[in-house]
């Protein structure tokens, strides 16, 4: 499909690299595998006129060079739907297991320790594999059949991780700790006072919660309103958003009369 007229004069920054690379007196080329460095005003990678203004061209396009964060396949799309199917009670079975196997885990890490859990956990598993191990063993020796190892299906599995599948996951972690590192630094280095000072507000009430409440029974509430809080939402969407907009704005109210007062909170866009 032929590129848009507005997109056809101008050339894709992957045209331009390939065809410096035949040209390349006047400056070196870059190593192999390197993705060239974009300059200001030129499109990104993974834009429609770069891809269409590489297609028309003739050229590999861009994409099929580098595949950073931002163009990985939608790793972390798939697990948050998985995540919300099982949040919304869509399969009442499956979350109904994953929620169970939670509490049990959670309770039983306040009544004995990591090490006791995980070794409590590793001998049942253990004791109903080698059970049903022994019973068809001795069910083949009763009935002189020869159906092989019970969990031959299990041991042929492949359960290894592929190179590409590490590094979908690798770029997908990468861009959340960066984001997570990028809003600290704002934060901490007071980028914009008013926010500051609602982190500070926040982390000083989390002082008293942490007086009430351990990290287990935090997670455990934590568990219990994921698994709860959407499907209330969903059946009182409209008296919920409700209260939430007469909160909503009554917190901005106060934020605004906040920084009409404080020197300097301003936002930057006012």
């Amino acid at each position: 499909m032929a590129a848009p007229p507005d997109l056809q004069d101008e050339p894709s920054p992957g045209s331009q690299w390939f065809a410096g690379q035949g040209e390349g007196e006047d400056e070196a080329a870059p190593p192999k595998g390197a993705r060239p460095a974009r300059q200001d005003g030129e499109p990104a990678w993974g834009s429609g006129a770069g891809a269409g203004a590489g297609a028309g061209a003739g050229v590999v396009s861009p994409r099929e060079l580098y595949s950073g964060p931002a163009r990985s396949p939608p790793v972390a799309m798939e697990t948050a739907s998985t995540a919300i199917d099982l949040l919304y009670w869509r399969d009442i079975k499956q979350t109904g297991i994953v929620f169970g196997s939670f509490l049990l885990l959670l309770f039983s890490l306040t009544q004995f320790s990591v090490v006791s859990v995980v070794a409590y956990l590793a001998l049942a598993a253990l004791s109903a594999t080698i059970s049903f191990r022994i019973y068809k063993s001795v069910l083949q020796a009763v009935q002189k059949t020869d159906e092989g190892h019970p969990f031959k299906a299990y041991l042929e599995l492949e359960i290894t991780l592929s190179q590409e599948q590490i590094q979908k996951y690798t770029d997908c972690l990468q861009l959340y700790v960066n984001s997570t590192l990028k809003e600290l630094r704002r934060l901490f280095l007071v980028q914009d006072l008013v926010d500051s000072l609602k982190f500070a507000v926040l982390m000083w009430l989390l002082t008293y919660v942490g007086a009430l409440f351990n990290g287990l029974t935090l997670l455990l509430m934590a568990v219990v309103s994921m698994f709860t809080l959407p499907v209330v939402y969903v059946k009182h969407q409209a008296q919920i958003d409700q209260y939430l907009g007469l909160v909503r704005t009554h917190i901005n109210t106060v934020v605004a009369k906040i920084q009409a007062k404080i020197p300097g909170a301003k936002r930057h866009t006012e």
